[in-house]
C-alpha cells in the first residue's frame, strides 16, 4: 500500500472529492447558473466542468461566456456576480456534505507525523471557511485555492516549506491534480468514486476512497 511502502515528507490533498463528497454540488450549481440560457447549454456547461475537474470556475466562467453564449468577455463585475451566485448555491451545501471514506481518519492520523496541505480549484477565502466550518483548520498546515492554478500551488507549497518533490504526495480525482503534481514531480494516486468514470491515465494509481491509506 502506498502509505505504508514510502515514508510521506508532505501529503497535498485537493478537496472535493478527495476529502468530501463535494463532486455533484459543484456539478447541479454550475447547470443552475445557465439554466436560463437553455438546456442545450447546460448540458455543455456540465459536460466541460466534468472534463476539467480542478479547474477554477473562473476559467469556466470565462470559458461558458466566450464559446458557448458567444458573448463579449465578462466583465468583473460580470464576474463577481456568477461568483457570488454560484458561492450562495455551493458553500452550505459543501460544509454539510459527506467525507470521501477514511479521509478525516487519514488526516487526524498523518497530521500528528508530518505537514498535510489542500491545493483546490476553489477560491481561497471561500475554501478556508469551508475547511473551518468543517473542522479541520488545525489538521492543515497550509490550506490554498484559486485564483492560482493548481500546478502553482503546488510549487509554492514545495517551496514555502522546503519540502522534496518526489517524497510527496498529491491525491487528488482530477487531470488537473494530476497535471500539477507532474508539473512539480511529486507523487501522485488518484481517488475516482466507484460510480465515476476514470479520468487517469492507465498506469496512474488510483483507489475508491481514502480508507485503504489509514494506517
Amino acid at each position: 500500500m502506498i502509505m505504508k511502502s514510502f515514508n510521506w515528507q508532505a501529503i497535498i490533498f485537493d478537496f472535493d472529492g478527495v476529502v468530501v463528497e463535494s463532486g455533484k454540488i459543484k456539478t447541479q450549481a454550475f447547470a443552475e447558473l445557465y439554466r436560463p440560457y437553455g438546456e442545450d447549454i447546460v448540458a455543455r456547461v456540465v459536460q466541460f466542468h466534468n472534463q476539467n475537474g480542478g479547474m477554477s470556475r473562473y476559467r469556466k466562467f470565462r470559458h461558458f461566456q466566450e464559446h458557448y453564449l458567444n458573448k463579449p468577455s465578462l466583465t468583473e463585475e460580470e464576474e463577481k456576480k456568477l461568483d457570488i451566485r454560484f458561492s450562495e448555491l455551493v458553500v452550505e451545501a459543501v460544509i454539510a456534505a459527506e467525507a470521501v471514506p477514511g479521509a478525516v481518519e487519514l488526516i487526524r492520523q498523518q497530521a500528528a507525523r508530518i505537514p498535510l496541505f489542500v491545493a483546490s480549484g476553489t477560491p481561497e477565502s471561500e475554501l478556508k471557511v469551508i475547511v473551518e466550518r468543517r473542522g479541520l483548520t488545525p489538521y492543515f498546515t497550509e490550506v490554498r485555492g484559486a485564483p492560482a492554478l493548481k500546478k502553482t500551488l503546488i510549487a509554492e507549497i514545495l517551496s514555502a516549506h522546503a519540502l522534496e518533490p518526489e517524497s510527496v504526495l498529491m491525491i487528488g480525482d482530477a487531470m488537473a491534480d494530476l497535471e500539477g503534481a507532474q508539473a512539480n514531480g511529486t507523487a501522485f494516486l488518484g481517488r475516482v468514486h466507484p460510480n465515476d468514470p476514470n479520468p487517469f491515465p492507465e498506469q496512474i494509481a488510483i483507489i475508491p476512497d481514502l480508507r485503504g491509506l489509514v494506517v
